[in-house]
């Protein structure tokens, strides 16, 4: 009976022992390289769930924070044909742009990955370590001329392909009509493609704050232990 009550003390022992190694293992302070691979991990979902999500129909469209509207200097030619009863010529353009900016969205995540992969050690530090938007200033430095290279193309046969070009011409056509206006010269491709760019980086931007504050969205024990770990370091 003593035997038997020792071996069963032994084996919750070793139980237990395991319990506190694998606890540790999550609240402990992080390798370096657990570090690396939870940011990593943290910024390919991140990056993903914003690429997904503004390539769906209406990611744009529908997302005012992303919307693509008319370009500030063509702002006057929308209020123009609005007033003149042609509004529905604008919401054409609107949603032509729009459109276009969706096509582009998906072709984000391969550049986003590469930039991953790419990060120093020292890299993943700052940005785990920095200000609530360190992720999302570092993809803008590397990633926004590889982004552009790849979206103007999407966007230019998007354009085509919506008839997006055809309704900006009609409108500025009809603009260009009316006595004594300003003529407007827009290179539409290169507008929506920045527009483009610069709503991928919004969604980014909400991605990381989520997981910087909400305990919820770090959905794997590594995520908690590397975005707890930061939350211990900061001043």
């Amino acid at each position: 009976m003593t035997l038997s009550l020792s071996l069963q003390s032994c084996q919750s022992t070793a139980q237990i022992n395991k319990l506190l190694e694998k606890a540790g293992q999550i609240t402990g302070n992080p390798s370096t390289s657990e570090i690396t691979m939870g940011l990593k991990e943290a910024l390919e979902k991140g990056t993903g769930i914003s690429a997904d999500r503004l390539s769906l129909t209406d990611g744009y469209l529908k997302n005012l924070d992303v919307k693509i509207f008319f370009p500030e200097e063509a702002q006057q030619v929308e209020k123009t044909l609005r007033s003149l009863g042609l509004g529905s010529m604008c919401d054409q353009v609107i949603t032509s742009v729009n459109r276009a900016a969706e096509d582009a969205a998906q072709e984000a995540k391969p550049i986003f990955t590469a930039a991953i992969k790419q990060m120093s050690f020292k890299d993943v530090q700052n940005i785990l370590l920095g200000e609530q938007n360190a992720a999302t200033t570092y993809f803008k430095s590397t990633t926004t001329d590889s982004l552009s290279a790849k979206f103007s193309p999407i966007v230019d046969t998007s354009l085509k392909k919506v008839d997006a070009t055809k309704y900006w011409s009609d409108v500025m056509t009809r603009y260009n009509k009316v006595p004594f206006v300003k003529k407007v010269d827009t290179d539409l491709t290169a507008y929506v493609t920045g527009k483009a760019i610069d709503g991928l980086f919004i969604e980014i931007a909400k991605e990381e704050l989520k997981i910087r504050e909400s305990v919820g969205a770090r959905t794997s024990p590594l995520l908690q232990k590397v975005f707890g770990y930061a939350e211990t370091q900061k001043p």
